[in-house]
């Protein structure tokens, strides 16, 4: 015994967080979006509590913001499901279902939700959800959309 100290004694060190890797011609980029990821699906979790039950529009565009997939589709009275891929209860769902009358659905597959962002204006809020699938010509999932935002709105009820 030397009598030096140890600097990690009683310290837990955990690992480093899995960086997803992206391939663009010769180059590669390695992203850090878990956390990213799991903060986006809680406050999104956190929305969708909030809003079920009521009236709300879904609309999504492209990355250029031009191409409108689809535009203020009526999801009346809507029900929220969500699936895990873990049976852990603490874990966030990977894939939202958003259900509205006549078996009208949205389904989010949480896995490419980067953020989560919300605007107030005079008459409704606006949440914004943007999604990171890769570069246009190289996706992370080539089975999955390309869609880049979707945007959820709530008009407010002018008799409160």
């Amino acid at each position: 015994m030397t009598g030096e100290l140890d600097l990690f004694q009683g310290i837990n060190l955990s690992e480093p967080e899995p960086k997803t890797t992206v391939k663009l011609g010769r180059r590669a980029a390695q992203i850090p979006l878990r956390t990213k990821q799991r903060e986006a699906a809680k406050r999104l979790m956190e929305i969708l509590k909030e809003l079920e039950g009521n009236d709300i529009f879904i609309g999504s565009y492209s990355a250029g913001g031009g191409h409108f997939w689809m535009d203020n589709l009526k999801l009346s009275k809507l029900r929220v499901e969500s699936f895990r891929t873990e049976r852990d209860e603490t874990c966030l769902p990977s894939v939202i279902v958003l259900w509205g009358n006549k078996g009208a659905c949205i389904r989010i597959f949480a896995d490419c939700l980067l953020a989560v962002r919300e605007q107030e204006y005079q008459d409704y809020y606006h949440y914004l959800l943007d999604f990171w699938n890769g570069f246009g010509q190289s996706p992370i999932n080539t089975f999955r959309s390309h869609c880049a935002c979707l945007a959820i709105t709530k008009f407010t009820d002018p008799l409160k």
